[in-house]
């Protein structure tokens, strides 16, 4: 179906089945299909049009260069690793994140974990080939399981109601965390998880901690406490997923009591793919029809012309914080690749979030045969996402990155100097690699100070 089109005829929550459908999974048994989203229709939604609104609220914010977005966490979520303790520590490193970004550059930052359902994954193949055999490829554990045997990698629907049972835990914990004193920056000193302590950014946040320490002694002697301000003693988070597996994304759509427009309530915010963003696309039919912010990834195959149709099909209001574009270019094709994207957004006046994901164009498959990201490739696409925003005139807004609270080993370098020969020591993902904790707070130290430099510069521009 042509957007054109799309744009002209009613929405409702099914109608992307009219449109191509790509990397949706194929269902033996219709009926089993059918059971399953009638089971999860019937279920209470996972997340809430207002909460959806409010992150809205928060992205618009981010949108005008008053905030930072921060959103991160697992490739792909798994039933076997599934404890309140890879819960807790990815959130506990998020939380670290963003106080080091919010303490630096004097921000608020939007932190959206890609947590309690991202499950489903696009792959290059339809199918895995093992010596003589060929089965479907795994699609994520909400599809199918990883193992290669013919029973694991069959497509079975009752996987969407075990994902949705997951993700509701998931959520019910991080609510715990960010609303129980979990999130109190009383609780800072607190944060650093166990094994960090053997790198220098473990030091780094230490310091950082102590001065937000002096920072509320002082503000509890002018009669400010933790205790008594909210903002201090919890914070707002928010999850997030890409809305691939469109059957679970329609049996989750609620129409809100309050104003009657639809909301994806399997989370927050939901993205679409780069491989699931074109013309005529079922992802971009379901997702042009919810009120949700929502998320599009963006790479070397976008062209401006296109991206302005799908701004136009997601956005026609052009309503901030409903978009962000997330850019995953590479290190080596991000300076020439995103201007003209960057352009032509602001010429049409599309107030979007520009987010920056320097995961997905810097996988390299290492010596070991491991696929990994080396530190310094990540760190390169950030920089050159920061030096075109400075050139364009426009607000570098976030980061979207793969990561884990878990002492993984997964992508080469950083300060822990995590070798080729190291990569099989904790190489646990069941996807694609994963910064781990230390990475990310030294990500997020770099961050910092190219935050501070964008907001010195603004600040001389002004002057």
């Amino acid at each position: 179906m042509d957007l054109r089109v799309a744009v002209a005829h009613k929405w409702n929550p099914d109608s992307w089945k009219a449109c191509e459908a790509r990397h949706l999974p194929l269902y033996e048994d219709p009926a089993e299909l059918a059971a399953a989203e009638g089971t999860l229709a019937n279920y209470p939604p996972l997340v809430f049009a207002g909460e959806a609104r409010a992150l809205k609220a928060d992205l618009a914010e981010v949108s005008a260069g008053r905030a930072f977005l921060l959103q991160g966490g697992d490739c792909a979520e798994s039933f076997a690793e599934f404890h309140p303790n890879n819960i807790r520590d990815t959130f506990r490193v998020l939380l670290q994140m963003a106080v080091v970004l919010t303490f630096a550059s004097k921000r608020p930052v939007v932190k959206v974990g890609r947590m309690a359902g991202q499950f489903a994954k696009p792959r290059s193949s339809p199918t895995e080939t093992q010596g003589d055999v060929t089965l479907p490829s795994y699609l994520g554990d909400n599809i199918n399981g990883i193992e290669f045997d013919p029973v694991a990698r069959r497509n079975d629907p009752a996987r969407m109601v075990k994902a949705y049972s997951q993700a509701a835990a998931t959520l019910n914990l991080l609510r715990a965390f960010a609303g129980g004193g979990y999130a109190n920056l009383r609780q800072v000193h607190q944060w650093t998880l166990d094994f960090m302590g053997r790198t220098p950014w473990a030091e780094k946040f230490a310091e950082t901690a102590d001065r937000i320490g002096e920072a509320l002694d002082f503000m509890e002697a002018c009669g400010i406490d933790p205790a008594t301000v909210p903002q201090l003693k919890g914070t707002s988070f928010y999850t997030s997923h890409e809305a691939l597996l469109l059957p679970y994304e329609q049996a989750l759509t609620r129409q809100d009591s309050l104003t009657g427009d639809w909301y994806a309530t399997s989370a927050h915010m939901v993205w679409i793919g780069d491989r699931t963003r074109f013309d005529g696309s079922a992802h971009v039919e379901f997702a042009r029809g919810i009120g949700n912010p929502l998320g599009m990834k963006c790479g070397p195959s976008l062209e401006p012309d296109a991206m302005l149709r799908l701004l136009d099909t997601l956005n026609p209001a052009r309503e901030p914080g409903r978009i962000t574009l997330i850019s995953r270019f590479g290190h080596d094709k991000v300076e020439a690749g995103l201007p003209a994207l960057v352009r032509a957004a602001k010429r049409e006046g599309h107030p979007v979030v520009w987010s920056c994901d320097p995961m997905h164009g810097n996988v390299i498959k290492a010596d070991s045969g491991y696929k990994t990201r080396p530190f310094d490739r990540i760190l390169g696409e950030v920089k050159g996402f920061f030096a075109v925003h400075q050139a364009e005139g426009t607000h570098a807004g976030g980061i979207h990155i793969e990561m884990t609270g878990q002492d993984v080993t997964e992508c080469l370098g950083g300060a822990a100097a995590i070798t080729d020969a190291a990569l099989g020591d904790r190489y646990h993902t069941h996807c694609d690699p994963r910064l781990n904790a230390a990475q990310s707070l030294e990500l997020a130290f770099l961050l910092a100070e190219m935050l501070n430099r964008e907001g010195a510069d603004r600040r001389a521009d002004a002057a």
